[in-house]
């Protein structure tokens, strides 16, 4: 009889804990020695403030290029920059692609200057685009092609809102492999090759003229 006393008291004892903690309030935890860490403050995405941090001071978002930072006016530290891309044949080919998108208009595909806008001076565009594979845009390397991409040239405006870093410097290097008769630039690897990419950071250029 005690025995079964007991066990009845211990049975009520339970339940009434369990009634308890099911209706323990879940917004009112009660007490942390911590607080912080266990409810960690709540951000609006789109609250002013959040959506207008700017990164950590020195940083580079995962899988962008370093900070082009030469100015518009720079174009002699332009011609000394090197492509910070160890590009392929398939970069090329993307870069192709991208130029008859972007550049080919006016351009032309042949980059002979005589793209559909102009259309020999029978075209909508009366100024004749600059020709590429002639005259003094033959010196120029790839930093200086990928600098006129960026910030615009005379009546050329800049395509940086269209084309992102990496585009601009696959275009910059596809025009160059055909000014130089299909030989790929130094920046460019077989298809298939793995090689690591090159740095971002400046070097001579003998060839390159301002």
């Amino acid at each position: 009889m005690k025995r079964t006393s007991n066990i009845l008291i211990a049975a009520a004892l339970t339940g009434g804990s369990f009634l308890v903690a099911c209706s323990k309030d879940h917004r009112k935890p009660g007490k942390h020695y911590v607080p912080d860490m266990v409810d960690s403050r709540a951000y609006e995405f789109y609250n002013k403030t959040v959506a207008n941090m700017k990164p950590v001071e020195g940083t580079v978002k995962r899988g962008e290029l370093l900070p082009y930072n030469i100015k518009a006016e720079d174009t002699a530290a332009a011609n000394l920059f090197k492509n910070p891309l160890s590009l392929t044949a398939t970069d090329l080919e993307e870069g192709k692609r991208l130029y008859n998108i972007y550049c080919g208009i006016c351009h032309g595909t042949k980059l002979d200057g005589n793209g559909p806008l102009y259309k020999g001076g029978d075209g909508p565009y009366p100024l004749a685009p600059a020709n590429l594979i002639a005259g003094k845009v033959l010196a120029y390397s790839e930093g200086r092609i990928f600098h006129v991409a960026t910030y615009g040239y005379n009546a050329m405006g800049s395509y940086a809102s269209q084309l992102d870093r990496e585009q601009r410097w696959k275009v910059a290097a596809y025009i160059k492999n055909v000014q130089t008769g299909g030989k790929m630039p130094s920046s460019v690897a077989p298809a298939g090759d793995s090689t690591a990419a090159a740095t971002a950071a400046p070097a001579a250029d003998t060839a390159a003229t301002k």
